[in-house]
């Protein structure tokens, strides 16, 4: 049975940003890798649930402001200069847009970045976690936390009852366990090209569809745009 057998037309694609739109692991990620810093003991226990997302930030702004503080907003602009869009990502916001289909980001990333990725694919809406400046155009020791990593589903169900979408109409695209959070009952979820072991278990376990190719264009196939 084809997909369009199955289910109803996509009206709406949510994408995480990190790993699925843009081919970088984590917009945290690539700044520990521009300041020298790992953070990864965190992470895990961040994974766990043992702390917190505003905890888990504040620990990424505290291991980089030991390397170097002050830190400019430019400078983390800059810090970002290298990292590319995933392949296929383009044609695949630019083939959704054109069949009417609203196009979100939902990230847990750095919203200085994601907003320029969101910027760049002219996608309709995005909401991302991200930091607080000084006056001075410099780092505080704060994150700002819009959404947490595990809880991307209420995010969702509010965008989707704001623009009148219908979760049956809903598909997200995530790369990671965490990710999980964006399928809201009713709607579809499709695991891209799992960042870790414990994300491919994950997603099938969960008995989602599964893209192992690192390319975003193998999702059209899966998705109902007439």
């Amino acid at each position: 049975m084809s997909y369009s057998q199955q289910y109803p037309r996509t009206t709406c694609v949510v994408f995480d940003c990190d790993g699925v739109l843009v081919d970088a692991v984590s917009s945290w990620r690539t700044l520990h890798d521009y300041f020298g810093t790992d953070n990864s003991l965190h992470l895990q226990r961040f994974i766990r649930g043992e702390i917190s997302d505003v905890e888990f930030m504040r620990s990424d702004i505290q291991m980089w402001k030991q390397v170097q503080d002050p830190i400019y907003r430019d400078e983390l602009f800059r810090a970002y200069s290298g990292v590319s869009l995933m392949k296929g990502a383009r044609e695949v916001v630019e083939t959704l847009k054109s069949h009417g289909i609203f196009v979100a980001i939902v990230s847990a990333g750095v919203d200085l970045f994601v907003s320029s990725i969101a910027a760049m694919l002219k996608v309709d809406d995005w909401i991302a976690n991200g930091f607080v400046f000084n006056d001075d155009e410099t780092l505080s020791d704060e994150g700002v936390c819009r959404l947490h990593a595990t809880g991307k589903g209420e995010v969702i169900s509010r965008l989707l009852k704001m623009n009148n979408l219908d979760a049956e109409g809903c598909v997200s695209v995530g790369d990671s366990e965490m990710d999980l959070s964006m399928h809201i009952e009713g709607s579809r979820f499709i695991g891209f090209n799992p960042s870790r072991e414990s994300s491919l278990s994950a997603f099938e376990n969960a008995g989602v569809d599964i893209i192992k190719r690192k390319d975003l264009s193998s999702i059209l196939p899966l998705l109902v745009l007439e």
